[in-house]
């Protein structure tokens, strides 16, 4: 065999070592891979600066439509609330209407509205003072324990456009433990071991046009 042929030979062999290492290297193509992404053109330059969704104005405003029903009273109602103030929420009401029901009934019960006052109307807040006054007299207390809302929903919606008066009614349902003891601590009323659900309807007003934004309950039922 002639030297030539013999460098050829070896040369072909390191020829293909390389591609082998190359081939370990690198990996190889066996399919759902992404193809070669072109380098983008001018139009697909101004395509790719667009946001990926158009909002469109003038559409339905979702903080209304998700609490209420589309083209209802109580959608136009709190579309006009939201013209007069513009940092009015609907959904951010119904977060803060669920707190303060946890916080004025459980004062309640405890029978001290000290530190819930301020969110009461003065009628409502007389009312709740009658109720705890006449429980003192019989000597009566309450134990009781918020587990938590099984159910909350705007109800009614009413705004006067000329006042700028606006009030919210929302209903509950509840879930908590309550137990009435009298003066010896003997139960009279309920269990601590059930639960019971409590129904209410609370309104809440407030004056879109000042610059309180509190609402204050006004009104309660069940």
């Amino acid at each position: 065999m002639s030297s030539a042929v013999i460098q050829l030979l070896v040369l072909a062999g390191v020829a293909i070592f390389l591609i082998l290492r190359l081939k370990n290297v690198l990996g190889t193509r066996e399919g759902f891979e992404k193809p070669p992404v072109a380098a983008p053109g001018p139009s697909d330059a101004r395509q790719n600066s667009r946001p990926e969704f158009e909002v469109i104005e003038g559409g339905p405003d979702h903080d209304i439509i998700d609490n209420v029903p589309a083209d209802s009273p109580a959608a136009t109602a709190l579309a006009a609330m939201k013209k007069t103030d513009p940092d009015f929420s609907v959904t951010e009401f119904l977060q803060g209407a669920r707190g303060a029901y946890e916080m004025i009934l459980m004062a309640f019960k405890a029978g001290d509205l000290k530190e819930v006052e301020g969110f009461i109307a003065p009628e409502v807040l007389e009312s709740f003072g009658v109720a705890i006054a006449e429980r003192e007299r019989q000597a009566l207390s309450i134990d009781a324990t918020f587990v938590g809302i099984r159910e909350m929903k705007l109800h009614l919606v009413e705004y006067d456009t000329k006042t700028d008066e606006a009030e919210l009614t929302v209903r509950y349902v509840a879930e908590l433990t309550s137990v009435v003891r009298d003066a010896g601590g003997e139960v009279i009323e309920g269990s601590p071991n059930e639960i019971v659900r409590q129904r209410d309807t609370w309104t809440f007003a407030r004056d879109m046009g000042a610059g309180d934004p509190n609402w204050l309950l006004v009104a309660t039922g069940d």
